[in-house]
């Protein structure tokens, strides 16, 4: 038998995963159909009119025990009845599936279907629910401990290291790379000026766009929890409000109706859990770490490579400047 060569990353035949998920699950008439690579493979499952998606993910980006932490996330999530896509048992009871690849063991996860779908635009109704089920995800996130930690979310994690390592990067442009740093150096003297002792606490999405939760009707569910990890939970109140920043920035909605929709979605998070002023006065500073730190992520990753390419990392730098400007000149 010919030795297969190294190999990095494999794509799954869906006729197999079919199979192997109608094995593993007892379902059936299972068909199986990829919607997108990513940290992990994610494939639309459907057997007899019911969906599910199945995550494949990558070994080099998400190890046993960090995807374990996330199932454990998920089900305390469901338990406590907060709306997520959760895991689901196969036929012995296990959560997580192991699969030999060409580039050895990988793991996969079948969730189930989140209903509805993702809206650019929110409704009052939906705006509100949105701020309470975060508030409630919060709860949950900020009063229990994983098996793993995952990572945290820190001005090191967030600016620092990302910066250090994106260096080589930035080497055909270091006056942007100089405003950056200068940049995270605000940040931290901004920060410092605030109580961040007393910010709450716990397990972040840390990527609350529209992308990542389905509206049916004006119930929503969470889903993609590919990037959690602990910081101070003001994070995911964080990446809601940037969203509604690049609808400005590209002319969807006017800053008025953007100001009103964010008042919305906090009025419902307050039901729920507690914001300080301070708290909220970090938002649009803590906003340079989420660029950051998914720009790192890009090189880890050869699906994003092409975004790190001179004209594209120049123009996501320049997007993420204006934006910064924009609304920490609006700050005291």
């Amino acid at each position: 038998m010919p030795q297969i060569f190294p190999t990095v990353y494999s794509t799954f035949c869906t006729t197999a995963l079919a199979g192997l998920v109608s094995e593993k699950f007892g379902l059936i008439d299972v068909n199986c159909q990829m919607l997108l690579r990513g940290v992990g493979d994610t494939y639309l499952i459907q057997a007899q009119e019911k969906r599910y998606i199945l995550r494949v993910y990558r070994s080099s980006h998400r190890n046993y025990t960090q995807i374990k932490a996330e199932t454990e996330l998920l089900m305390a999530l469901k338990q406590a009845e907060v709306p997520v896509s959760y895991p689901i048992s196969d036929l012995s009871g296990r959560l997580i599936l192991s699969v030999w690849a060409a580039e050895g063991e990988r793991h996969a996860v079948l969730f189930s279907y989140a209903p509805g779908k993702a809206l650019a635009v929110l409704n009052q109704k939906q705006l509100g629910e949105l701020g309470r089920q975060m508030a409630r995800f919060h709860t949950v996130s900020s009063a229990i401990e994983l098996g793993d930690s995952r990572w945290r979310f820190d001005l090191d994690t967030t600016l620092f290291n990302p910066l250090e390592k994106l260096k080589a990067s930035f080497a055909a442009d270091p006056e942007m790379y100089d405003w950056l740093s200068s940049a995270a150096k605000r940040v931290q003297h901004k920060l410092a000026t605030l109580n961040t002792d007393a910010f709450s606490e716990g397990y972040c999405h840390f990527d609350f766009m529209p992308k990542n939760f389905h509206f049916e009707a004006d119930a929503v569910t969470f889903f993609d929890f590919d990037f959690f990890g602990s910081g101070w939970l003001v994070n995911d109140i964080m990446t809601f409000w940037q969203h509604l920043c690049l609808d400005v920035h590209y002319g969807k909605i006017a800053q008025e109706a953007a100001d009103q929709a964010y008042a919305t979605f906090l009025a419902g998070y307050r039901e729920c859990r507690t914001l300080s002023e301070d708290e909220l006065a970090a938002v649009p500073y803590l906003g340079l770490g989420f660029w950051l730190f998914y720009l790192y992520f890009y090189t880890t990753h050869d699906q994003f490579y092409p975004l790190l390419q001179p004209s594209h990392l120049k123009a996501r730098t320049l997007l993420i400047r204006q934006l910064m400007e924009r609304y920490w000149d609006a700050q005291p």
